[in-house]
């Protein structure tokens, strides 16, 4: 376990081929937001970056060497990555919250595919239009007085069969661990 100290230069650490951009940009908006930026915030940060989908806490510890950081600090760590607005949580139909790096502030819309619990990112002209009601829709609340207005929105489908019986392949997925009895929550 290592504690969260503050480094000297944050980027030195950064290997394995993340984007150095996106790396950048994580560790500007944590400066900005007033967070320290820390070895074990830029190897989550490094572990997000280079999943494509939404992955658990777990998997996001997983992803991360022995001595990066303990799975309490991970908990930490999204919690305030999530306060600032850099990770999106998402709430899926068998109870498992996922991660998400969020670096243009543009929240993703997903399917899920109910009998093999993969993600799969909604096309960019549903996700454009939707998007664009949403904000009509939170402008709207705004204007009515509400505050701190945020949506969730997910989709869970059957995965469409072809002929031979299987499913086509879903780019960008991830598989969501099965866990039949969780309630569903969705809180922003």
């Amino acid at each position: 376990m290592i504690a969260s100290t503050q480094t000297n230069h944050p980027l030195a650490s950064v290997k394995n081929g993340s984007p150095q951009a996106a790396i950048d940009a994580a560790c500007a908006r944590l400066k900005s937001a007033g967070l320290r930026i820390t070895q074990p915030r830029v190897a989550i940060l490094q572990a997000l970056i280079k999943r494509s989908a939404p992955a658990s806490i777990e998997q996001i510890h997983g992803d991360l060497s022995d001595a990066a950081c303990d799975l309490v600090t991970v908990y930490r760590c999204l919690a305030a990555f999530q306060e600032v607005g850099l990770v999106r949580l998402c709430y899926f139909h068998n109870g498992t919250s996922l991660y998400q790096i969020n670096l243009d502030n543009e929240s993703p819309y997903h399917v899920v595919s109910k009998d093999t619990n993969e993600v799969e990112e909604l096309d960019a002209e549903n996700s454009a239009e939707l998007r664009s009601l949403m904000n009509r829709i939170e402008e709207k609340l705004k204007a009515r007085g509400f505050t701190e207005v945020s949506h969730l929105v997910e989709f869970f489908a059957q995965k469409p069969k072809t002929r031979e019986g299987v499913a086509p392949a879903m780019p960008a997925t991830t598989s969501v661990p099965n866990r039949q009895s969780a309630p569903v929550i969705h809180t922003p």
